[in-house]
């Protein structure tokens, strides 16, 4: 029987990645004490396939493009924040994850010399133990051969758990007090008795706001408007405003009256609420002060809902597919209003494949760019490299001309867990049998070094972030994510701390890190081959 099944397996290499990919997220979804490899076990299942039919094997570059499907996702995702790490605190962030990744690096390589382990194996640990897939297929290109995966398969479980453990002690140690979730959109109605002059405008008014505080209506004889600064204001009247702090709402009401809630809301008959999603490309990538509007329609952008989060309609906010914008418009225009936007749920999960099609080649050739290192040799970025530079230039920039380079949340997810998905199963299924060989022979020996060369990472960026630094918790959190790479860690920081600053601090330090990773790889495989 089982011989049937292993010839079975051996001769339909298709039959095998999605038996993988399917027995994988089966298993990645049994939870131990709160913890499950999630995607990671489809290589694990991959090589259980690999290792009962030898003769199964994945051709082609399958797992390439999964790979580059996955780094693409992630800095497209990740690229605004990515630059903005790059200056104030996000520097010295950046810099404290490189140390820790650098310092477990070389307590790898010391215990792989020390213990006789081949570079191959000891770059493999290296990866696993920081859950790069760049890392492990730059060390698999620079090798030339499939040792690496070994390495990365042996130590990739504790890769996912060892930070986890590292923070939940860290945590109960310290004790640490997090700020509550601030919201970031608040709406309030202030019935005006008092003005900076008699005759006042609106524009007048407006210039003595607060910052992040805006006037979206006005209620002026009986009937609502949207704001115009030339209109003259008088006691009386009601003002819609919009901020981003709670009390910048009663801060505006102390100075021109008091709060009066109800007042344009009771009337639906000259401007209604609306909320649309906004499914048309031309509209994203372009700044709320340059958005095109439909002519001769009067349009007041109230908020704009991302992902689970309402947020202040800024002149520089970029709309993004998949948004839900909340408008004020007048009730014979709302057909008008929502064709201009879209207003189709498909958009949630849309995106252009020109511009996916075209950044991947742009990702690809840049990785074929030979880069000179003195004493080295040439090393390139890869695979592992250029295809994320690239998507994390192209997520800054978010549009160029006609073309949107962001992709709404649920289309990421799915390409980067889709590829993710395709590279795990091709590398498990591929390296199967010599698994099996190696960790007979020297598994326990991988382990602990892995284990000694994470606990180096993660005990720099803990220690030192939290007692000499003085980071904050929450984005020390992030920080250690970030450092270690697994989306899983950055999951149980998110559930640890309340707050939005370990996604963040994750967004600035993961692509740096992922680039460090695999440079080092390259650098560390032509030194061997050199020597």
């Amino acid at each position: 029987m089982m011989a049937s099944i292993s010839e079975l397996i051996g001769t339909q290499p298709i039959l095998a990645l999605f038996l993988a990919i399917g027995l994988g997220y089966a298993v990645g979804q049994i939870r131990f004490l709160d913890f499950s490899l999630g995607v990671g076990a489809v290589l694990f299942v991959g090589l259980f396939i690999g290792a009962i039919a030898p003769k199964v094997q994945i051709a082609g570059p399958l797992g390439l493009v999964g790979l580059i499907m996955f780094l693409y996702a992630i800095g497209i995702l990740y690229g605004r924040q990515f630059f903005e790490g790059l200056s104030g605190p996000g520097r010295i962030y950046n810099l404290l994850a490189a140390i820790a990744v650098i310092a477990g690096l070389l307590v790898a390589l010391g215990l792989g010399a020390v213990f006789q382990v081949s570079l191959g194996h000891t770059l493999g640990i290296f990866a696993g133990s920081m859950v790069s897939t760049a890392a492990l297929q730059a060390a698999i290109d620079t090798i030339g051969n499939r040792d690496p995966s070994i390495g990365y398969s042996v130590t990739y479980p504790f890769g996912v758990i060892g930070p986890i453990l590292c923070l939940y002690f860290m945590t109960r140690r310290v004790k640490p007090v997090f700020p509550p979730q601030p919201i970031r959109f608040h709406i309030g109605e202030v019935t005006v008795e008092r003005l900076p002059a008699a005759g006042a405008t609106l524009g007048a008014v407006m210039a003595t706001l607060p910052e992040g505080v805006q006037i979206a209506g006005v209620r002026q004889e009986h009937h609502n408007r949207l704001p115009d600064p030339d209109l003259e204001l008088h006691p009386g009247d009601a003002l819609l405003i919009a901020a981003d702090r709670a009390v910048a709402v009663d801060e505006v009401a102390s100075v021109l009256g008091h709060i009066d809630r109800g007042r344009l809301a009771r009337d639906r008959g000259d401007i209604t609420y609306q909320r649309f999603f906004v499914s048309k490309p031309a509209l994203t990538g372009v700044k709320l002060a340059e958005l095109p509007l439909p002519p001769g329609i009067p349009i007041r952008v109230l908020h704009v809902r991302r992902y689970d989060m309402d947020v202040m309609p800024t002149p520089d906010l970029m709309l993004e597919l998949g948004d839900r914008v909340g408008v004020l418009v007048a009730p014979d225009h709302v057909a008008e209003a929502r064709a201009h936007f879209g207003d189709t749920v498909k958009a949630a999960a849309d995106f252009s494949y020109v511009s996916v099609g075209l950044g991947m080649v742009l990702g690809v050739l840049l990785g074929l760019i030979p880069i000179p290192v003195p004493g080295v040799g040439t090393v390139t970025l890869g695979i592992g490299g250029g295809p994320l530079i690239v998507a994390l230039i192209l997520g800054r920039l978010r549009r160029t001309g006609p073309l949107s380079w962001v992709m709404p949340l649920p289309a990421n997810i799915v390409l980067r867990n889709l590829g993710l998905t395709l590279f795990l199963a091709t590398v498990g299924i591929n390296s199967g049998q010599a698994f099996v060989t190696t960790v007979a022979q020297t598994g326990p020996l991988m382990l602990l070094i892995g284990v000694a060369m994470l606990l180096t990472t993660v005990a720099i960026v803990l220690l030192a972030g939290f007692y000499l630094l003085k980071i904050p918790f929450d984005d020390l959190l992030g920080v250690a994510s970030g450092a270690t790479g697994n989306p899983a860690i950055l999951a149980y920081s998110a559930r640890t701390a309340p707050t939005d600053r370990p996604d963040v601090c994750y967004a600035m330090i993961f692509p740096s890190m992922t680039i460090v990773k695999v440079f080092s790889v390259q650098v560390l495989g032509l030194l061997s081959l050199a020597g």
